[in-house]
């Protein structure tokens, strides 16, 4: 064995995501033909064993860090399923999603991951504002699910929007994250179809010896700045206030702002990095804001809007992205963004079809998503490199505990 062959295998032995030694040792034979070689079992890793309980005071995929895979889908009643086809709908979904969230096999499982455990997976349910007049529960409609404003630089295709019911799931491995998906597609059958999917990606778990913020397809780092549980203000901002009567079954929940952004990538590549850093008012190499020294500065140093150069210009420019979408440039508009990376191929000139899954969630859309989007538009500077093609806000339920389903308070109110 060579050194470098030493080299590699200590590396692979040494990350989350690698294979026991006796498969790394049967993976030249079996591997190769894309099956195990029997009698070799490997444990599963760390990744695999991991497991975020479906139960809960709120759902899971809300606070929970987004993992590598990811699919989101929406779905339309089909015709002439109302309350009751939605009242028997939800508790297969909710049987189906709390066995495969443990790692056991749901009701009529196709085998697809079989061999898999968790790996993280997290199967969150919404409803959008035209689920509720469909199961006739008009008067059971939050408030706050209002219609998406049109902002002017949208390019919304209403066919990959709006949806009846929402579906996001995220797992550390693409064939959970699939199965997951295909079993509740197929639960669906005569209730619901889906109107809309779309799939995304971000960093696999294990890929970096020393995890760090994940970068989205520009090359910027993604989240900085996201609220975190421990924020006295946290769970105002981001999940719905307990009430009484008619939205006390929204009691826990959240609001989910859902869109389709698409990087004009060629266009972004165009600029330099310095370019690059005026736009969005951090630096690219290492994610510290533009008024922090050069010397100094980290993705963690307090941004400083006031902060002006020796030339008494803005060390953040006045339409950099950071500055617009700051909380206190909003009058403390907050939300939590839980985003994932897509590439759906090329268009005919060449032209790649990729940006961010954009999922935001916040305790009123808007006070949150609408109230910064509206400023957003137009006077931030990454406006134009960036265009909205699908959008939706669903309203999620609260968490349920055993024995019960998701949407149930609202179903059998």
């Amino acid at each position: 064995m060579t050194n470098q062959q030493k080299i590699s295998r200590r590396r692979l032995l040494s990350t989350a995501g690698a294979a026991g030694a006796a498969g790394l040792a049967a993976g030249g034979a079996g591997g190769a033909l894309g099956y195990a070689t029997a009698g070799n079992a490997t444990p599963l890793t760390a990744v695999g064993h991991t497991a975020v309980p479906f139960h809960g005071t709120h759902q899971a995929g809300i606070t929970t860090p987004a993992q590598a895979r990811g699919h989101i889908v929406a779905l339309d009643l089909a015709p002439g399923a109302g309350r009751t086809a939605a009242a028997a709908l939800l508790p297969r979904w909710s049987a189906a999603a709390e066995a495969m969230t443990a790692g056991r096999v749901p009701s009529g499982d196709d085998q697809i991951a079989l061999d898999a455990g968790p790996c993280s997976l997290t199967v969150t349910f919404g409803f959008g504002s035209t689920f509720f007049p469909k199961v006739g529960l008009a008067d059971q409609a939050p408030a706050p699910l209002v219609p998406m404003p049109t902002f002017p630089s949208d390019a919304i295709s209403p066919k990959q929007s709006g949806g009846d019911v929402w579906i996001q799931i995220g797992a550390d491995d693409p064939l959970v994250a699939f199965h997951a998906l295909r079993m509740l597609q197929k639960q669906a059958s005569g209730a619901a179809r889906v109107r809309w999917q779309m799939n995304g990606f971000n960093r696999t778990p294990g890929a970096a010896a020393r995890p760090m913020t994940v970068r989205n397809l520009m090359g910027q780092i993604e989240g900085t700045n996201n609220p975190i549980p421990a924020d006295t203000d946290f769970a105002t901002k981001i999940f719905v206030p307990d009430k009484s009567g008619s939205e006390a079954w929204m009691n826990g929940g959240s609001y989910a702002v859902v869109r389709r952004i698409r990087m004009l990538l060629d266009p972004w590549d165009d600029l330099t990095e310095a370019e690059q850093d005026q736009v969005i008012g951090r630096r690219k190499s290492n994610g510290a804001p533009l008024s922090a020294p050069v010397s100094t500065g980290t993705e963690t140093t307090p941004v400083d809007l006031d902060k002006v150069t020796p030339d008494m210009s803005l060390a953040i420019p006045g339409d950099a992205h950071i500055r617009v979408a700051a909380a206190q440039s909003n009058a403390g508009a907050t939300i939590l963004r839980r985003t994932f990376s897509y590439h759906d191929g090329y268009d005919p000139e060449g032209v790649p079809d990729a940006g961010l899954l954009f999922i935001c969630w916040q305790a009123d859309p808007a006070t949150g998503f609408i109230q910064i989007q509206l400023k957003l538009d137009g006077g931030d500077h990454l406006t134009r490199f960036i265009r909205h093609e699908s959008s939706a806000i669903f309203a999620v339920p609260g968490g349920v505990q055993p024995g019960e389903y998701v949407g149930q308070r609202l179903l059998e109110a």
